[in-house]
């Protein structure tokens, strides 16, 4: 084995060996086009791969020796194969383990051959009956239902920790209310004089006085008489006297008779209040009116412009109906 292994190394130097003085010897040539190598830089490569692969094989050949030589050293003994009789399918089957399936452990399923155990002494007809056991999945939802009907009766009824249904429609009344008052909130805050809408509710009438009383008494008094600024409950308007005009005035102004705009003063909703507000004035012939100004304004029909109630998909006619 030495002399192999000192045959392979010698080879492998002799190999390099010629590789060196080829490059030594090779005249220099000027760079070609492609891969920038003359024919001795590819050469050399090409004794140098060679001498990679007649190294591979060299080692696999040394490994395949030394198992040769381990052989002759240390023989395997032979064994004479001894013949297996042939089964039958049935006997080959009763000897393999059998494992019971997930299913069957589920359903509790037994085998056919303990069907002899489980017949129960008594037959009509030549019919016997056998005593198969409850399914597992049944026992587990059994005693599961049991477990959660104790859970749930502790949590809700005796311990009280959870709400019961008519706090909890209590409680989704409330939340429904909060959302509401949220929703007409930032909607009344989109409001302009566009889409205003009529609206004399107790409610929109006490903030428009509150806004009325805060900022317009001055010019308009206290009753809407009328002081500096125009009289606000005779049919007579100097710009319009629909909700959209006087909401348009409040809300713009008009700047050369003196009259400022509450549009950076009061936000939408507090200027269709007091809109509604001052519409609520006409007809209300306080003492002390100052004089008619402008040009009649003939009201029309304002229950066309009020805001409509909310009101459910299916009413009572429509019951009857069905």
């Amino acid at each position: 084995m030495k002399k192999i292994k000192l045959s392979l190394l010698f080879l492998f130097s002799s190999i390099t060996a010629f590789a060196v003085d080829e490059k030594a010897a090779a005249p220099v040539t000027p760079a070609q086009a492609g891969l920038g190598l003359n024919q001795s830089e590819i050469l050399i490569i090409i004794l140098l791969v060679f001498a990679i692969v007649l190294l591979f094989v060299s080692v696999t050949l040394l490994n395949a020796f030394k198992v040769m030589y381990q052989e002759q050293l240390n023989p395997t003994p032979y064994t004479k194969s001894v013949k297996e009789p042939v089964l039958d399918y049935d006997t080959w089957l009763k000897q393999q383990p059998v494992k019971p399936s997930i299913w069957t452990k589920l359903l509790s399923l037994r085998p056919i051959e303990e069907e002899k155990d489980l017949v129960i002494d008594h037959a009509y007809d030549g019919i016997k009956e056998l005593n198969n056991p409850v399914p597992a999945w049944f026992n587990f939802l059994f005693y599961g239902t049991m477990i959660f009907a104790a859970a749930y009766l502790f949590y809700y009824h005796i311990g009280g920790y959870g709400d019961l249904q008519d706090k909890e429609y209590e409680n989704e009344m409330a939340k429904a209310k909060t959302e509401k008052t949220a929703y007409l909130e930032k909607s009344a805050n989109t409001i302009d004089e566009n889409s205003v809408k009529f609206d004399n509710t107790p409610t929109v009438l006490e903030e428009g006085s509150t806004v009325f009383t805060t900022n317009c008494v001055v010019c308009h008094g206290d009753k809407g008489q009328g002081i500096i600024g125009p009289n606000l409950t005779d049919e007579y308007w100097l710009h319009g006297g629909s909700i959209n005009n006087v909401f348009k005035t409040i809300k713009y102004g008009v700047p050369e008779k003196g009259m400022i705009s509450w549009e950076k003063n009061l936000n939408p909703k507090q200027i269709s209040a007091v809109t509604n507000f001052i519409l609520s004035l006409k007809g209300s012939n306080p003492a002390g009116a100052k004089a008619p100004q402008g040009e009649k304004y003939e009201a029309q029909d304002l229950k066309d412009n009020e805001v409509k109630a909310p009101t459910d998909s299916v009413n009572q006619a429509n019951v009857t109906k069905k």
